[in-house]
C-alpha cells in the first residue's frame, strides 16, 4: 500500500498536514523541515514550489515564494535537497506548484524525478482537469504519482464526482473561494459547504485547507474532513523563527491547542 493510501486507512480523522515554501525563509534547509515536521507529529507534508506569480496565494505564501526565488531555489534545486529524504523520513510527501515550473521543468521529467525522490503526490491548483485527463494522468500513474485535485464551494457536484472518479489519495477541499490566508473563524456558510461535500459521500477522502489558523477553524474543519491543511500560519511563524521549524510546529500547535 502506497503512503498515501496507508495514512487515510490507518488514520480516518483529525490528520494535519502542513505546508511550507520550499527556500524560505533559508535557501537550504528543506529537507530539516521535513524532518521536524515528522518528528513533531506532522501526518502529512505539502512542499510548495516557489513561483513568482502564484494566482491562488495570498499574501504571506506569495511573499515566501518571492524569497525563496530570490534565494534561489529551483524545482531542480528542489529535487537535489529531497535527495535522500526517504533515509529518514517516511509520512507522505506532496509537491505543490503551478503549471509554468513544471512545463519548463517537463511533465515527464517531473513525475520522474518525483517518484525517484520519494514523492507520493503533487498539487497543481492551475492545471485544467481536461488537461490532467487527457495528457497529465497517464504520465503520472506511471511514476506511480497521485495527482490531488481541488475542489470550492463553486465547484458543481458534476465536476466533484468526476474528480472523485478519476483521481486517487484525497480531494483538496478549498475552504473559500479566495486566496490562502488565516482567518479566525469559518462562518455558517463556509461550513454548510463542508456538511454538503461530506453528504456526498465520496469515495476519496477529504482535507480540507485555506484559512485554518487557530482553534475554532480547525475544529470547524476536522469536524467535516479527514483533517486539515495548514499553509499561511505555519510559514508565517516559520519565517518569525527564521527557518526553525521545531519552534514553528510547537507554536502552531499551542495556536490550534493540540498536542
Amino acid at each position: 500500500m502506497d503512503r498515501i493510501n496507508e495514512l487515510f486507512s490507518n488514520k480516518k480523522h483529525d490528520i494535519l498536514s502542513i505546508y511550507f515554501c520550499a527556500g524560505a525563509p533559508k535557501a537550504n534547509n528543506t529537507a530539516e523541515v521535513i524532518t521536524s515536521l515528522e518528528k513533531n507529529g506532522v501526518d502529512m507534508i505539502e512542499i510548495g514550489v516557489p513561483f513568482s506569480d502564484p494566482l491562488a496565494d495570498g499574501p504571506v505564501i506569495q511573499n515566501a515564494s518571492c524569497q525563496a526565488l530570490r534565494n534561489g531555489m529551483t524545482l531542480t534545486g528542489l529535487f537535489a535537497q529531497l535527495e535522500g529524504i526517504r533515509n529518514t523520513v517516511s509520512i507522505p510527501l506532496i509537491l505543490m506548484g503551478y503549471l509554468n515550473p513544471i512545463m519548463q521543468y517537463g511533465m515527464e521529467q517531473f513525475f520522474r524525478s518525483c517518484s525517484s525522490t520519494g514523492i507520493d503526490g503533487a498539487i497543481i491548483p492551475d492545471l485544467p482537469f481536461d488537461e490532467y485527463m487527457q495528457s497529465v494522468k497517464p504520465i503520472a500513474e506511471k511514476y506511480g504519482i497521485k495527482v490531488i485535485m481541488l475542489i470550492t464551494p463553486e465547484t458543481s457536484e458534476e465536476r466533484i464526482r468526476l474528480i472523485d472518479d478519476n483521481t486517487e489519495g484525497f480531494i483538496y477541499m478549498v475552504s473559500s473561494a479566495a486566496v490562502t490566508g488565516a482567518q479566525k473563524d469559518f462562518d455558517a456558510r463556509k461550513q454548510e459547504y463542508f456538511k454538503r461535500i461530506e453528504g456526498m459521500n465520496l469515495r476519496n477522502p477529504r482535507m480540507i485547507g485555506f484559512g485554518i489558523s487557530n482553534r475554532r477553524t480547525y475544529e470547524a474543519a476536522a469536524a467535516h474532513a479527514a483533517g486539515c491543511i495548514i499553509g499561511s500560519r505555519f510559514v508565517t511563524l516559520l519565517n518569525e523563527e527564521s527557518g526553525n521549524a521545531e519552534r514553528a510546529i510547537e507554536r502552531l500547535k499551542m495556536n490550534l491547542e493540540i498536542q
